[in-house]
């Protein structure tokens, strides 16, 4: 009998702890949602038009605590889970703002906390809790393999006390809007290693003198506004003491950023996803067309609600993959199912969002064709669709290597 109730008892207070969560989780979406009203659509138009970077917004949330979410109290941050910055997150999308814009700060976060020495953090995390430092850049993808990670090129060679870094990394957003970057290099060289995991180290990189000593920055002009750069590296020496983590294993500390990332950016997904079909059902409600509205019409209604679902759906998705990754259980799969999930569901109702009006999504005053552009980036990066589909076959499926 005492067992039982004291079963009971736990199941009730985790009932009421889940219940004060989620209150908490909907205050967030309040305030981040008052904050974004400051910054209406045509702000982010300009930044559009401008290549700009939306400097004041960025402060903004920095001020009101929402980019230091997942930084510890002790450091300064608000001590929040990754299913909270989710919140932020789609939050920020949902209102027709760009999160691409400073998104990394919350999932490189993950890389420096997780592994991060004590006094990297107690030299870092308060100034980057506080806006006094940016660490908004995440250096890995290179020209030569993309998401063939463990295959990348750049050398860093221990010297002494410092390290020498050379090779080329492509499509490092933000870097410009920096003042930190984790980089990725290989530290002993593929054939001298019996993992191709192994021999790859992270660095805390600071970004300001790096400029000029070895670092060129060259941005790239693409068709969505993400600041993104090609980076040169020629004999830049940086501190030993930048290392993250241990040397040679650099590729367990990128992946818990990279988990991280892909569950924030299903998070974004999931708030363009919302954003569209807001935008879509509200239009098809009051357009009128042939004395009627064009959402009367079940050819125009069914699309709109089959995209909710599908959002609603990979919501979910996002939500027990930010679960695990906030419980350290292991969250891979759920974290790539995510982001396949959620970006084939905002692009799905970016399209019938742009159907449904028609000519007029066409018009950049619409807003509508640049949160097209942004949501459609995701199904191509921080990885491919194809890849998340290999990784499911072989790592859950156990099905055979496929590449």
């Amino acid at each position: 009998m005492t067992k039982t109730m004291s079963g009971d008892a736990a199941e009730q207070n985790l009932a009421i702890s889940n219940i004060e969560k989620m209150a908490a989780i909907e205050h967030i979406r309040l305030s981040v949602r008052q904050l974004c009203a400051k910054f209406a659509e045509d702000y982010w138009l300009q930044m559009d038009r401008e290549s700009g970077y939306p400097t004041e917004f960025v402060r903004e949330l920095t001020d009101s605590g929402f980019l230091g979410v997942l930084i510890p109290e002790q450091y300064g941050g608000s001590g929040l889970g990754v299913l909270e910055a989710a919140a932020v997150m789609e939050e920020i999308c949902r209102s027709g703002a760009h999160a691409g814009v400073c998104h990394a700060q919350m999932y490189v976060m993950g890389s420096v906390l997780r592994h991060g020495s004590e006094e990297q953090k107690n030299t870092y995390l308060p100034k980057i809790a506080r806006g006094e430092l940016r660490l908004q850049s995440f250096g890995v993808t290179e020209p030569t393999t993309g998401t063939d990670t463990t295959s990348l090129q750049t050398t860093a060679k221990r010297l002494g006390d410092k390290y020498v870094i050379n090779g080329q990394k492509v499509w490092i957003s933000r870097i410009e809007h920096s003042d930190l970057m984790v980089l990725l290099a290989r530290t002993t060289d593929r054939d001298k290693v019996s993992k191709k995991t192994e021999g790859l180290s992270a660095f805390l990189l600071d970004v300001g003198s790096a400029k000029g000593n070895g670092l060129t920055i060259q941005p790239i002009e693409s068709m969505i506004n993400h600041h993104a750069c090609e980076l040169f590296f020629d004999d830049l020496e940086i501190p030993a003491d930048n290392l993250l983590g241990k040397e040679g294993q650099g590729f367990k500390v990128i992946l818990d950023g990279m988990n991280a990332e892909r569950i924030l950016i299903a998070a974004e997904c999931v708030g363009d996803g919302r954003y569209f079909i807001d935008k879509a059902s509200a239009y098809a409600s009051q357009r009128q067309v042939f004395n009627r509205p064009i959402g009367a019409n079940q050819g125009v209604q069914f699309p709109i609600a089959r995209a909710y679902t599908q959002v609603e759906a990979a919501a979910l998705m996002v939500e027990k993959a930010a679960n695990l990754f906030d419980g350290g259980l292991p969250c891979g799969a759920e974290a790539n199912m995510a982001k396949m999930l959620a970006s084939e569901a905002s692009w799905q109702a970016g399209d019938i969002c742009m159907q449904t009006h028609g000519g007029f999504a066409f018009a950049k005053e619409y807003h509508i064709e640049r949160k097209f552009r942004e949501t459609r980036l995701y199904q191509i990066a921080p990885i491919s669709t194809n890849l998340i589909l290999s990784f499911v076959a072989e790592h859950v499926l156990d099905m055979p290597r496929s590449y």
